[in-house]
């Protein structure tokens, strides 16, 4: 019998409202707290590195200079041209090479006949080649209307032509290299006159 006394209390201790609640609602003395520390390790998203090809102007202006009875010569300055590599060594190909090479559309004007781009010719000249010497400008390429500087080059500007190059990418990657040319626009004594127009493209390949 003696058994069953603790749970008939506690029956009646649950079911009587003599004793206030606040007093069941008490934390026990013997409770404790914890904590934890969370970390983590947020690194910097690192961007792959480019090659990249900037100009330093979208216009180049040839004025007449030299002209005599049977040829008309106009000259200029290609704006300045950098080749930047950001690229770690690990991101460069194997082998890799790179160069930039030029092509002038005609010269044309409203009503006129064109002028060949065969006409334009151009000396580039490399302004920051780095310390490796890896970096080199392209030769000269004349006019059809010059003799020739070196073997075949008295072509002008109608195919791609080299203005400046390295064999070695990987020795090269993590600089800057600045190059600009001579332009030199050669035509017959009687051409028409009017204000010409044409386009140089000038592309990066790897």
């Amino acid at each position: 019998m003696k058994a069953r006394v603790p749970v008939a209390l506690a029956c009646v201790l649950a079911g009587t409202t003599a004793f206030p609640a606040a007093a069941l609602a008490d934390p026990s003395p013997s409770s404790s707290a914890a904590q934890v520390e969370v970390t983590v390790d947020i690194t910097e998203i690192k961007e792959p590195g480019v090659l990249a090809l900037t100009v330093a102007g979208n216009a180049a202006s040839l004025t007449e200079n030299g002209s005599d009875l049977s040829v008309r010569r106009f000259t200029g300055t290609l704006p300045t041209v950098t080749v930047t590599d950001t690229r770690t060594l690990d991101e460069v190909p194997a082998g890799a090479a790179w160069a930039v090479l030029g092509t002038s559309s005609d010269f044309t004007a409203p009503g006129l006949d064109p002028i060949s781009a065969a006409h334009l010719g151009w000396k580039p000249r490399l302004i920051d080649g780095g310390d490796t010497g890896l970096v080199s400008e392209g030769e000269e390429v004349v006019t059809v209307l010059d003799d020739e500087t070196q073997p075949g080059n008295n072509v002008g500007l109608v195919d791609q032509e080299l203005l400046v190059s390295t064999y070695d990418s990987s020795a090269v990657t993590g600089g800057a290299y600045t190059v600009d040319a001579d332009l030199n626009l050669h035509t017959p004594a009687d051409v028409k006159a009017g204000s010409y127009k044409s386009t140089l493209t000038l592309s990066l390949f790897e």
